[in-house]
């Protein structure tokens, strides 16, 4: 008989934790009997493409719960003005006085409520081995899961010197048998701070679920970002970059695809600089449009204040572009070899990014020699290569039976 392996997620809507949960289910099925096993049902079906093989179970199926994750996201990032232009719009301006006072009671259970759900669920559950993917659901794991399951924490974050979210994180998985971090920067970060607990670390990186049949020609004027539309993202600054360079390379279009709290700042800057015919904003797409666009354009740009891992680089990457990011972003430091199959920018520094940029515009011979060693690199993460690791992890729980 298969043994049971149960994923626990927040939900299975559009995001990096959530995309590599849907790949990593995926490799899994072929060995064991998988159940992911989510809080919240935000949309009709997962945005990302899960085999018909693993099971999906929601704890919570409310039209309310995307709501609460949206007032919530608002608040953890204390963006206040847009939570109260977020009511206003939805209620107040409409007069939905009475309406407003349910749903923020609604909103409240919900929010007590997938607690007490997963706990249930936890108590009852006949997994072998559990995967938890939030500090919240390490935390439940460790208390709640019967104490014979192999419990193992997926951490996806990086706490970017918030010693606060390390700390907190640190404390969710001391009692978990296992902590896979999805890069070395977090590894040894973490390995350090757990070294006196029960909870081994782990490095296995993300995993790149698709290798594309062919690569781009990297002959069009187009430039790509693909990413959450989010603060940490900073699509911002990439539009400012942009407006810089389009001056001088006024044939060179930028997509970004992604959606967010973001987007409203997004379109705004692009309507008062004169860039509606310039920039695309496509919003959140499956993996065949992605892929698609990817094989149309000729560089890729990611200018986030922090990453973990980086996962759209490595799917860029796959389809040999070139890649430049910050350094800022921690994970692209450990995917990006500066000069050889992408660039890292240091310090944030923009007329920097901009001149690399330039530099791949105006070089050809360059872009196609970056992208060709950025291909390379994209197939150290090939699932053949990454799913051996998570195999030899599971397999440890024998010798905790």
């Amino acid at each position: 008989m298969k043994k049971k392996v149960v994923i626990l997620s927040l939900h299975l809507g559009y995001g990096g934790i959530e995309k590599s949960i849907a790949a990593l289910a995926n490799i899994l099925v072929e060995k064991y009997d998988v159940e992911i096993v989510c809080i919240y049902k935000l949309q009709p079906k997962p945005a990302f493409e899960i085999s018909d093989k693993v099971k999906i179970k929601y704890l919570i199926n409310s039209n309310i719960a995307k709501r609460v994750e949206n007032y919530k996201i608002l608040l953890s990032n204390k963006q206040f003005k847009k939570l109260f232009k977020k009511l206003y719009n939805d209620y107040f301006k409409k007069l939905k006085f009475l309406t407003f006072f349910k749903d923020l009671f609604s909103s409240i259970t919900i929010y007590i409520k997938r607690t007490q759900t997963m706990k249930k669920y936890l108590r009852k559950t006949n997994a072998n081995i559990i995967i938890s993917t939030r500090t919240f659901l390490n935390e439940l794991s460790s208390n709640y899961a019967p104490i014979n399951t192999f419990k193992i924490g997926w951490e996806h974050n990086h706490y970017h010197d918030n010693m606060k979210y390390a700390i907190d994180v640190i404390r969710s998985v001391k009692k978990l048998d296992y902590f896979v971090l999805v890069s070395n920067n977090l590894y040894n970060f973490y390995n350090e701070k757990l070294k006196d607990t029960k909870c081994r670390c782990l490095f296995i990186p993300n995993i790149l679920d698709k290798v594309p049949k062919e690569t781009s020609k990297l002959t069009e004027e187009r430039l790509i970002s693909v990413g959450r539309l989010s603060k940490e993202k900073a699509q911002l600054d990439l539009l400012k970059i942009y407006n810089i360079l389009v001056k001088d390379y006024p044939n060179w279009h930028l997509d970004i695809i992604g959606d967010g709290p973001e987007r409203a700042n997004l379109e705004e800057y692009i309507k008062n600089h004169n860039l509606k015919d310039k920039v695309t904003l496509h919003g959140f797409q499956n993996k065949d449009y992605i892929d698609n666009l990817l094989n149309k354009s000729s560089i890729y740009l990611m200018t986030s204040l922090t990453e973990s891992f980086g996962i759209v680089l490595i799917e860029a990457m796959s389809h040999g572009l070139p890649c430049i990011a910050f350094s800022s972003a921690e994970g692209a430091q450990e995917l990006i070899n500066s000069g050889k199959d992408g660039y890292l920018i240091k310090n944030r520094n923009y007329e920097a990014y901009i001149k690399k940029i330039e530099d791949l515009i105006e070089k050809k011979e360059e872009r196609i020699k970056i992208g060709k060693e950025a291909y390379k690199t994209s197939q150290n993460y090939t699932s053949d290569k990454v799913s051996q690791k998570w195999f030899d992890l599971l397999e440890k729980s024998d010798k905790n039976a």
